[in-house]
């Protein structure tokens, strides 16, 4: 299991689902099959899209439920002439307080690079959040023999510039490609593998105290089956989870694998 003081985080990525009346229903019932032993166990965000942000965050201040909320996304600029995006300063007024930084699928479909993802990083530090800077392998990179080339790439490239101090309150999620939706997950081995390779990069890079604290979480079509053995390794502080976050059974299921 992941080192003392390192507190597990357990972040549900909604992704395009969800409308705000849906939204308010899932975090109604999530709220409901949780207790406070759960939340002081592991901290826990769910990351709704853009159009429920407020009904979610006003169900969560309203009741007192210590669910943190995060994004899914965020432009890099304060304000301006950028149709569509939203900036770090609309979310930090809803007391978001991750945001989900570089997802293979912004990667994909929409073009994102290291250098944006870089931006991004420092822009959510700026404005008082938190970054969960996604990195990850393709099948054919791992094939290759490649992923910590790749995933160590894009880690040293997201925070190039980064203020030493800020790292160690800096989220990684380690989300293999190929396992993103798939229902193939990493073996709890080689999840451990790369999220140890993950931290000592860090280590060298920035210091050991800043590697210690560091929250290195895993993605990848995580599920009340495969968590309890995702979690029990040293390097892996919680989960990015996708699909199975959007039923609140299931995803209280994840919170609460030490119940299992």
């Amino acid at each position: 299991m992941s080192e003392p003081g390192r507190k597990p985080l357990i972040s549900g990525n909604w992704k395009m689902n969800l409308t705000h009346l849906e939204a308010i229903a899932v975090v109604q019932k999530l709220a409901f099959s949780l207790d406070y032993q759960d939340y002081s166990r592991a901290d826990v965000s769910i990351h709704p899209p853009f159009t429920a942000l407020r009904s979610v965050q006003t169900v969560l201040d309203a009741d007192d439920i210590p669910i943190r909320l995060g994004a899914q996304d965020v432009h890099w600029e304060a304000s301006g002439a950028y149709t569509g995006e939203v900036s770090p300063g609309m979310l930090a007024k809803l007391n978001v307080t991750y945001v989900i930084v570089g997802h293979s699928e912004r990667r994909q479909y929409f073009c994102e690079t290291d250098e944006t993802v870089n931006r991004k990083v420092k822009a959510v530090f700026a404005a008082g959040m938190t970054p969960i800077m996604c990195i990850g392998e393709t099948l054919e990179e791992r094939e290759a023999g490649g992923t910590e080339t790749k995933v160590l790439g894009q880690l040293r490239a997201g925070l190039d510039g980064v203020a030493a101090d800020l790292i160690a309150g800096l989220v990684i999620a380690y989300e293999p490609i190929w396992a993103i939706g798939t229902g193939q997950t990493a073996t709890p081995e080689d999840a451990q593998a790369v999220c140890a390779a993950v931290r000592s990069a860090v280590s060298t890079d920035y210091g050991s105290g800043p590697a210690a604290a560091l929250r290195v979480q895993y993605g990848g079509s995580v599920n009340p089956g495969n968590i309890a053995a995702l979690m029990a390794q040293r390097d892996i502080d919680g989960a990015l989870v996708g699909g199975a976050s959007l039923d609140p059974t299931e995803f209280a299921q994840i919170v609460t694998y030490y119940k299992s």
